[in-house]
């Protein structure tokens, strides 16, 4: 009788064990739910909006502007920050506010990207802390789950817009 319990409870301990490296895995190379906070990426995602984050367009080189992406904090290794791409490797960016009189540009260097909040005003992002590594990229936001009312893909942000404006009229 004690061979049959152990022999079960180590089979339990088994499937357990699978079922967890599988549960790893899957959360680490394909993607992960991520509950926001704080108000950077306001009104595109609000406080404690719960969003999935898929890790394969990070994996294949895909991030691109516009994206919202999860990425590990600069200032803090513990913490994850999301943010929008506003800038890849090369590109030019204005780093001066809209009222500022002088502009004042800054090129995005090789294997960085720029981050921006959707929340201009209330945002800690790459104009405090400067261009951010693609290794600290985690993900790319893909799908917004909760709440309920605003389940589906992400809008788009009035940032997303100006990056596509100012994309077609580089191309004029």
């Amino acid at each position: 009788m004690f061979r049959r319990v152990l022999g079960k409870a180590l089979g339990l301990l088994g499937y357990t064990i699978q079922y967890g490296c599988i549960a790893h895995c899957a959360f680490e190379y394909i993607g992960e739910f991520v509950v926001c906070s704080g108000p950077s990426m306001e009104p595109t995602i609000v406080n404690h909006d719960i969003v999935f984050s898929e890790r394969m367009s990070r994996h294949l080189c895909k991030i691109q502007k516009g994206d919202v992406v999860i990425v590990k904090s600069p200032f803090d290794p513990h913490m994850n920050i999301c943010k929008r791409v506003i800038g890849l490797e090369g590109d030019k960016i204005c780093t001066s506010g809209p009222l500022d009189l002088l502009k004042t540009h800054t090129y995005v260097p090789m294997g960085h990207v720029w981050l921006e909040g959707d929340n201009h005003r209330n945002s800690t992002d790459s104009r405090n802390y400067g261009p951010i590594p693609y290794a600290l990229i985690r993900g790319r936001v893909c799908l917004k789950l909760w709440p309920l009312h605003s389940f589906g893909t992400l809008s788009e942000s009035p940032t997303k817009r100006i990056i596509k404006a100012q994309s077609d009229s580089d191309s004029d």
